[in-house]
């Protein structure tokens, strides 16, 4: 027997190595690929030799490494990771390439060589090999990972293990009851007592009585009180326990009245105004020969709670705006449109698909018809009570747009929070049936919360300055919704959520009568999922807020809430046009009638007498059109219009004062002035991310500009604080980079003038590995069409010509 020495290769392959190389780093001494898990995590399936795709275009980005799933989250974890990234936000409890199991929209296998494709659900069986796995997220992203040498079997497990536990059986099946549970015993020994102040939470979540007190004291709304007949969900399970009732009423007439209405949910109060006048949000009265009897007084009783006895007005939300479906079906289409529709496609017709889908528009509706309910509560002094069946989902809406409208305090950050608390998860929005956590139902899932961020972004893009948080913050918020960590957007009413935990501590030997805000906490308390550097990207560099300094004729003043406050905020003109062409702007464009009805429109229709020019209308009812008011002709002055009615009369004066930023702010409605939430809509997209751009290089300079300022201020008081005998420091310092407001620190002489590389219009998101769609071989027939069509036209007319 004799061995025969095998011959060293003669061919040398002068091409890239692709698949081979990857063999060759995993037979090397491979480092262990271990995921980072949290308490009571545990993985269910991996896959090894794995690839995720980082572009469409090719494969030379890609990462390489093992797919795991857990019972909280996919994760990807790359053999060779590449630096992370700055404009990245880091998630305390998410990696980089981690996606929550409930933040998955669907789970589609392929098989490339077969030509099959196959969306997989809860228990099924996949009968072909998968070579890809795409995942469709709820936060907009597409996650492609490519099982090119990993084995057919482990890809086949862990796509079904993927598919399985992202449809969980039960609610009590998500991960966020077995982290709470394990993180609330083991932090236990950290707690003063047994019990810390609600881990330092701001945020008042209205589980008490004391929290409605405190509301009712600071609206001053002296002619309501707090009730306690739904103590233990006695009357209605959707309702929190405490209400705020009219003065008025006894105990023993609401616990009647209840029967009449649906759910038995009774009148709500939601704010009241300085001048009297109340919002109020209501359930229809399920048996129509009782209506107008109980209607009556309550109607009555919202009436003697006004300290003039002002009329009620009632505004029925199901008559005038877009049901949950219409939402969920335009959400759909602009989901499509800009993420899941390759560009190369739909750029020439993009803009007249986004008017299409009517997201927009629906954003106007419900922007439009706020703006009419605070014609009645500041302009009229009148209050109203916003009706819808079941007093769940548009009135959450339209009630916390109302306010957000009129009250300055919920445009800071806790005030913000404390009305999505107090309007949306308090008011029983079922955020488990909307947000489809089970994906049981899909008929019952609808983004209206998503709908209302995208509102408060609109108002925002239009009053920068009002407001003390970011749209960072509104798309982080948003993506919060698919980590099932916390308590806020988890279940369909307060009963909902306590029964389930007070099961949930029996179950965890969690002390009964333990506030449940300590062991499973709202999302509030934001120092869980991000570092304290990343949560100054909430703060907003140009907040004009009660006591903040502003700039008026050149001197440095504090800033105070009066009616008709006209200051020239620096920071505010740094980023918008000059005051005096917003003002000229204001009086151009904002005659927009608002009265309330109408039609069942949501393109906004204008009333007013015949003959009168309405934002470059002419006629008695026009409806704007949703190209041509780009175009229109704009009113030439701002001059009273004959026989204009009160609201009319109303939104001219407001829209002629000086804008004082801590006062009332009504957006401009025309389709010019809504636009698409680029941040949130396009943040995954490589096509629309633009480098150094959008309007993040902006922000970028104004959070320079104010640390500058607030660092000179802290100098100035050490100089100020040494005592008078006493030699001044000789080179005081700024305040300690950790308590530092801005995410961007002041620059120094020596800093280049230009943005950093890693700002984009996307920061601090990044497309990269995010929206990674199958690539389109070949010409987009569209585009092949098309230039089929351009070049017959040139031969024709050469042709002619000749």
């Amino acid at each position: 027997m004799f061995s025969v020495k095998p011959t060293k290769p003669t061919f040398k392959c002068y091409l890239p190595p692709v698949q081979t190389d990857v063999k060759k780093t995993f037979e090397q001494p491979i480092k262990k690929l271990e995921p980072k898990l949290l308490p009571g995590e545990i993985v269910v399936n991996e896959a090894n030799f794995v690839r995720k795709c980082i572009s469409a275009e090719n494969s030379q980005d890609d990462l390489w490494g093992k797919l795991i799933c857990t019972n909280f989250k996919v994760s990807f974890i790359p053999q060779d990771a590449p630096p992370k990234q700055k404009s990245l936000l880091s998630h305390l409890l998410l990696g980089e390439h981690d996606i929550p199991l409930t933040c998955l929209e669907q789970v589609v296998t392929v098989n490339d060589t077969k030509g099959k494709k196959k969306v997989l659900g809860s228990n099924q069986k996949l009968k072909f090999n998968p070579t890809e796995l795409i995942l469709y997220c709820k936060d907009l992203r597409i996650i492609r990972f490519c099982f090119d040498e990993a084995g057919p079997e482990s890809a086949k497990k862990v796509c079904l293990a993927i598919a399985h536990y992202s449809h969980p059986a039960d609610l009590q099946l998500l991960f966020g009851f077995e982290y709470q549970g394990r993180r609330y015993h083991d932090y236990k020994e950290k707690r003063v007592n047994g019990s810390t102040p609600r881990g330092g939470l701001q945020t008042p979540v209205f589980n008490c009585s004391s929290d409605w007190d405190r509301e009712i004291k600071r609206t001053g709304a002296s002619g309501w009180r707090v009730c306690s007949i739904n103590e233990n969900y006695d009357i209605s399970p959707s309702l929190p326990e405490y209400i705020v009732v009219p003065g008025s009423l006894a105990d023993q007439d609401l616990k009647h009245y209840s029967l009449f209405f649906a759910d038995k949910r009774v009148p709500l109060w939601c704010w009241n105004h300085p001048n009297g006048s109340a919002l109020v949000r209501m359930a229809s009265i399920i048996d129509p020969l009782q209506q107008k009897k109980y209607e009556q007084r309550i109607f009555t009783a919202i009436t003697k709670s006004h300290p003039q006895r002002s009329d009620v007005v009632r505004s029925d939300l199901d008559k005038y705006l877009p049901n949950i479906q219409d939402i969920q079906n335009a959400f759909v289409k602009i989901r499509q449109i800009c993420v899941i529709d390759p560009f190369e496609e739909s750029e020439e017709r993009w803009l007249s698909s986004i008017e299409n889908s009517r997201w927009l528009e629906y954003v106007r509706a419900f922007l439009k018809h706020s703006s009419e309910i605070v014609y009645q509560l500041d302009g009229k002094n009148a209050s109203v009570i916003l009706q819808e069946e079941e007093d769940r989902d548009l009135n959450c809406i339209v009630s916390s747009l109302v306010q957000l409208m009129l009250d300055p305090h919920y445009r800071s950050l806790v005030g913000f929070q404390s009305l999505v608390q107090k309007e949306w998860v308090m008011a029983g929005h079922p955020f488990l049936d909307r947000c489809n956590h089970l994906k049981r139902n899909d008929k019952e899932e609808s983004p209206l919360f998503m709908l209302f961020l995208d509102c408060v972004w609109q108002v925002m893009n239009q009053y920068p300055a009002a407001f003390e948080f970011t749209e960072t913050y509104l798309t982080v918020l948003s993506d919060s919704m698919w980590i099932p960590l916390f308590s806020t957007f988890l279940f369909n009413s307060p009963k909902h959520c306590s029964q389930l935990l007070m099961d949930f501590a029996k179950n965890k030997a969690i002390p009964q009568g333990e506030d449940q805000v300590m062991y499973f906490p709202p999302v509030w308390d934001w120092s869980q999922q991000f570092s304290t550097k990343d949560l100054t990207l909430f703060n907003n560099p140009m907040y004009v807020g009660k006591g903040a300094a502003c700039v008026q004729n050149g001197e440095v003043k504090t800033f105070r809430r009066t009616k008709d406050l006209k200051c020239g905020n620096y920071l505010a003109g740094c980023f918008a046009a000059s005051e005096n062409t917003q003002k000229e702007l204001h009086r151009n464009e904002a005659s927009v009638s608002l009265i309330v009805g109408g039609k069942k429109t949501y393109s906004s229709t204008l009333r007013g007498p015949s003959g009168s020019l309405r934002n470059g209308l002419k006629g008695g009812e026009d409806t704007l059109t949703r190209r041509g008011s780009l175009v229109s002709e704009l009113k030439p002055d701002f001059s009273p219009v004959k026989d204009e009615s009160p609201s009319e009369r109303f939104f001219r004066d407001w829209f002629a004062r000086p804008l004082d930023q801590q006062g009332l702010l009504i957006p401009l409605l025309i389709p010019s002035h809504v636009a698409l939430w680029k941040l949130f809509f396009l943040r995954w997209v490589p096509e629309a991310c633009i480098p150094k751009g959008g309007p993040i290089t902006a922000y970028h300079k104004l959070s320079q500009l104010v640390d500058e300022i607030e660092t000179l201020q802290s100098q100035i008081r050490q100089y100020k604080g040494s005592s008078s005998g006493s030699t001044p420091l000789t080179s005081p310092s700024g305040p300690p980079s950790n308590q530092r407001r801005m995410y961007f620190k002041s620059s120094s002489p020596h800093d280049p003038p230009t943005p950093p590389d890693f700002l984009t219009s996307s920061f601090p998101f990044t497309p990269m590995g995010n929206l990674c769609r199958r690539s389109i071989h070949g010409t987009p027939i569209s585009k092949f069409l098309n230039g089929a069509r351009i070049w017959l036209s040139t031969e024709n007319l050469t042709n002619d010509t000749v």
